[in-house]
């Protein structure tokens, strides 16, 4: 048997997995019995701070990795997929469709038993018996010091923050325009999947002006909060420069106004939240900007001067292990072999990056149980990359990584132009992957 703690994207993964080899599973979720500062319901697999999973095209890195996660038959990227809404080149999901989707497919598995209640330590692990710990972000107090003490030392820990979600219809439709950027889209024909807010420079100048003199939420050990630079709110990267949104989550290249026919001096984008098209969520707009002021700055966007929020930014605590220090490829602990990390705690960043390392350790786990050795694709996939560079890394200064070309192994004659070379790695990757699964 594999237990599992932590029912979020890792979590889910990993149970299915395991299941899907034969092996029973129990997995462990505190929600409903112990709440968390930023989950609302009891569902698994709940997604908080975006509903997307990014892009979902072969030259890039993220859509290499779900690739790969689809054909090694994760439940993740088969949910994600039926619930997939409009998003130009990338994958985003209607998020309650999503948990839905993942909690009524774990409740029908006939080897899955899903135990509701916290965790207070590190249970047991063994061959025989092997545990997965991926409670995320935000694992509760009682283990995370178990855990801590179990690797030797104090957890990393950042901020992350959440992006504002809109209510649809109180978008000034005159004021904004649909377009992809370089009309670029899933289905190649240029739909405009993105709503695009205009900004003149003056009013640019007047929205920067009031990002970084709006009051922030305070929270605690702030002076100490450090932020993952793929998710800094923008009132971190306002202050540091005028222009540096504008290069930012605010760049308007590949935009054209068709009102001017020009590019505009700066845009704030709007992505579908969900399947009925009622909610729109601002992309890159994580923020821990109090409320209140919250309202009035995001109100500065040309075409939001009336608009209400369904969610507003906010922060939460995110910790993870030095996986450098703790970790095998295989997701495993160096020390304790039938212990394994998986998802955020495990110090991966992002929603696609955590599944996949939920789907590597609960196969492993499972492999465990029948007296097998658990085993790590090679690093020209994505998949195994991810894991070369969580036990790899740099453990004096680890940081959590997305999942990105520059970590894959490299090509030994690569193309000159970044696509075809992107493109490349991505068949080589598919191709290693094939041989690797059919060894496996």
């Amino acid at each position: 048997m594999v237990t599992i703690v932590g029912g979020g994207l890792a979590g889910s993964e990993a149970a299915w997995q395991a299941a899907s080899a034969g092996v029973p599973v129990t997995l462990i979720e505190m929600r409903p019995t112990t709440p968390t500062a930023v989950h609302k319901t009891d569902r698994l697999a709940e997604l908080v701070c975006s509903n997307s999973f990014r892009g979902d095209k072969l030259d890039n890195a993220v859509g290499l990795l779900k690739e790969e996660m689809r054909r090694l038959g994760s439940l993740v990227m088969r949910v994600a997929d039926s619930v997939r809404v409009p998003a130009g080149a990338a994958l985003a999901v209607d998020r309650e469709a999503f948990s839905a989707g993942i909690t009524a497919e774990i409740a029908a598995h006939p080897l899955i038993r899903v135990e509701r209640r916290e965790v207070p330590g590190i249970p047991e692990a063994t061959p025989s018996r092997p545990v997965i710990v991926a409670t995320g972000p935000l694992t509760a107090p009682a283990l995370s010091a178990d855990i801590a003490a179990f690797v030797g030392a104090e957890h990393l820990a950042f901020f992350d923050a959440i992006s504002p979600i809109v209510l649809a219809e109180t978008i000034d439709r005159t004021r904004v325009f649909a377009q992809s950027r370089w009309d670029r889209s899933l289905d190649g024909n240029g739909s405009g999947d993105y709503l695009n807010c205009p900004f003149s420079e003056p009013e640019y100048r007047a929205f920067h002006e009031a990002v970084v003199t709006a009051e922030k939420a305070v929270v605690h050990d702030f002076d100490r909060t450090t932020f993952f630079e793929g998710c800094l709110p923008i009132e971190v990267m306002a202050h540091r420069g005028p222009d540096t949104l504008r290069y930012g989550p605010m760049k308007p290249v590949g935009l054209s106004d068709p009102r001017t026919g020009r590019r505009p001096y700066a845009v704030a984008q709007l992505r579908q939240d969900n399947l009925a098209g009622d909610h729109y969520s601002l992309v890159g707009f994580q923020t821990q900007i109090k409320w209140g002021d919250q309202v009035r700055v995001l109100r500065m966007i040309p075409g939001l001067e009336q608009a209400e929020f369904v969610r507003l930014g906010m922060i939460h605590r995110n910790t993870y292990i030095n996986g450098p220090r703790v970790l095998t490829d295989t997701w495993q602990a160096r020390t304790r072999p039938g212990l394994f990390f998986a998802g955020q705690l495990s110090g991966v960043e992002g929603y696609v990056e955590s599944a996949a390392s939920g789907l590597m350790a609960g196969r492993n786990a499972a492999r465990l149980t029948r007296g097998l050795a658990p085993i790590a694709p090679p690093r020209t996939t994505a998949i195994g990359a991810l894991g070369y560079y969580v036990s790899h890394a740099d453990a004096r200064h680890y940081d959590p990584t997305n999942i990105t070309f520059g970590i894959i192994a490299a090509l030994e004659a690569p193309p000159k132009s970044r696509q075809e070379r992107a493109l490349a790695l991505s068949a080589r990757a598919l191709e290693a992957l094939t041989d690797w699964n059919a060894a496996a």
